[in-house]
């Protein structure tokens, strides 16, 4: 826990996913992450192709998000949005789990709708993707079968919310994700994530990644612990 301010920056999916974000406060965004050196910015898709050409040349990926925010989209539709991200320049691709499908125990329409994904996202080297579960609208039951899932799927992460859901990012939902994909994949704590003391938490609890929209303000009080 003891990260500098760059080190921080360098977990962060800096994020404006509002659908009332113009393309002038996307630019700002984008050389905001780019600036701080942040892991990605997170955009949505119509957004992509300009955000890669403010970020090109530096550390900062573009992520966007597939199938957002309710998920329930066709495989065929949420597969078709990633290879049009992915060909607009995004590396980054958080992706929104079946959750009516999850609740109800149908594991075959989850597990297709991620592996059609993440095979997608295969096909252009050094890209990912973020399996989102909206942990709030989860029992702990499906919580813990859709990080299995995911794993098993070939995701790179699980995450926790989409910030448009019942609920954010909470402790105890970060915590059973890391228990239960023990390493197989990482977990990525977003919603509600506005505080250096929020994100000092959600890193505590297994976290290797934070979306926040409120990235300065968590940089800005962040001081790093001996």
């Amino acid at each position: 826990m003891a990260l500098d301010r760059r080190q921080l920056a360098a977990c962060i999916d800096h994020t404006l996913l509002k659908p009332t974000a113009t393309r002038s406060q996307v630019a700002e965004a984008c050389r905001l992450a780019r600036e701080w050196g942040c892991a990605s910015v997170c955009v949505a898709p119509r957004h992509v192709a300009g955000a890669h050409a403010i970020v090109a040349g530096s550390p900062t990926k573009v992520c966007t998000v597939i199938g957002f925010p309710t998920g329930a989209s066709m495989c065929e539709i949420k597969v078709a949005e990633a290879s049009q991200a992915l060909a607009d320049g995004a590396r980054e691709l958080d992706m929104v789990i079946a959750i009516g499908a999850l609740l109800e125990g149908d594991t075959r329409t989850v597990s297709r709708d991620i592996e059609a994904v993440v095979s997608a996202a295969n096909r252009v080297p050094g890209s990912i993707v973020k399996v989102i579960l909206e942990t709030a609208a989860l029992t702990e039951q499906a919580l813990v079968q859709g990080c299995q899932l995911a794993c098993e799927a070939g995701a790179d992460f699980v995450k926790t919310s989409t910030g448009f859901g019942p609920g954010g990012a909470s402790i105890e939902a970060v915590r059973s994700m890391a228990r239960t994909v023990a390493g197989r994949c990482q977990v990525k704590a977003s919603g509600g994530i506005r505080s250096a003391q929020a994100a000092r938490a959600m890193l505590a609890a297994g976290a290797t990644r934070l979306g926040t929209s409120s990235t300065l303000q968590i940089l800005e009080g962040w001081e790093p612990t001996p």
